[in-house]
């Protein structure tokens, strides 16, 4: 079987890696690369440095990958899907609701794979958390925690932190909850002096009533990826950064120590660190498109999950600007 054809377009940062990734996976081939405002990085390599979607369209591709600014990605993953075109859109599917309904509704009408880059769905701590907690390792989930913070990002210019990162942990925790945001109540900050928020706090309330917490900025000088989900059997943390998940189990043994017999509640037990195969995530979100795009069982993130990430990420901040309890929308 030939390789599926794959056209990219976005040579920023995050095209850099689809554009090594895509030479990597086996089955699929990078076609053709566009981008109007150059190659900084000399993605491009023997291919020739087209201009527009249309362009992309022309060189008879199969697929796209689209990580162009997310002011662009109706129009450019619209005429994708117009030419029959399965794509890939960097996270969020759209600036607004409005415009990734659309997008699920012609990828949809179209019988076409449309997916979604959240990423973090690929980590190996957060799949194998993921599978420990549906085979009940941590009994009843009560609560999942996340913190996402690092310094500014200069290659973001159209939309706020809640927007580029906070979707990021409002889709692994739905996912690893199985279950959607029922309401928000958020905080938000702008302290760089640019047009968007660069600081949010927020609390959910999922409708399977798990209570979670998330912590987002692009302010801090150290970068951390770290998601937290206590249940009825103890705690896993997950790091995104390392890859690496830890079980801190609920406490058995019965204590002698006057001063902590006083504390009510569970006490410390077993700490388990295990041993993950580590894969690169990006590779793994590929494979995924590329088994999609086959007709093979694929996990990718649809967009219809990705529209129901925006529509949380709005709630989020209409929940800032009228400082209330915000039902998210269905």
């Amino acid at each position: 079987m030939a390789d599926i054809r794959i056209g990219l377009i976005g040579l920023g940062m995050m095209g850099r890696h689809h554009a090594r990734v895509i030479r990597e996976v086996e089955g699929v081939t990078l076609a053709a690369v566009a981008d109007p405002a150059g190659d900084p990085h000399n993605v491009s390599g023997e291919l020739p440095l087209l201009a527009s979607v249309d362009d992309l369209i022309a060189a008879r591709i199969d697929a796209a990958v689209v990580a162009v600014p997310t002011v662009h990605h109706e129009a450019v993953a619209t005429a994708l899907a117009e030419a029959g075109v399965h794509a890939l859109v960097e996270k969020p599917i759209a600036g607004d609701i409005a415009a990734g309904e659309r997008l699920v509704d012609i990828f949809e009408k179209r019988g076409l794979v449309g997916a979604v880059g959240h990423i973090e769905r690929f980590n190996p701590a957060l799949q194998s958390l993921r599978q420990r907690i549906e085979a009940g390792d941590l009994g009843e989930v009560y609560q999942i925690a996340t913190r996402r913070q690092g310094p500014f990002p200069a290659r973001i210019a159209d939309v706020g932190v809640v927007k580029d990162l906070a979707t990021h942990d409002i889709d692994l925790t739905a996912w690893l909850a199985q279950s959607e945001y029922g309401s928000v109540a958020a905080h938000v900050a702008l302290r760089s002096g640019r047009e968007f928020e660069d600081m949010v706090s927020f609390t959910g309330l999922l409708q399977n009533g798990v209570i979670t917490n998330h912590l987002v900025n692009w302010l801090s000088p150290m970068k951390e990826r770290v998601t937290v989900v206590t249940g009825d059997r103890g705690a896993f943390v997950a790091d995104t950064i390392s890859g690496d998940l830890t079980f801190y189990e609920n406490g058995t043994t019965t204590t002698e120590w006057e001063s902590v017999m006083a504390f009510r509640g569970v006490s410390e037990g077993t700490v388990v660190r295990y041993a993950l195969t580590k894969r690169e995530p990006l590779r793994l979100e590929h494979e995924a498109f590329r088994d999609a795009i086959l007709g093979k069982a694929t996990n990718v993130v649809t967009m219809r999950e990705g529209l129901a990430n925006v529509k949380v990420a709005e709630a989020v901040l209409r929940s800032a600007q009228d400082a209330s309890t915000v039902l998210v929308s269905g």
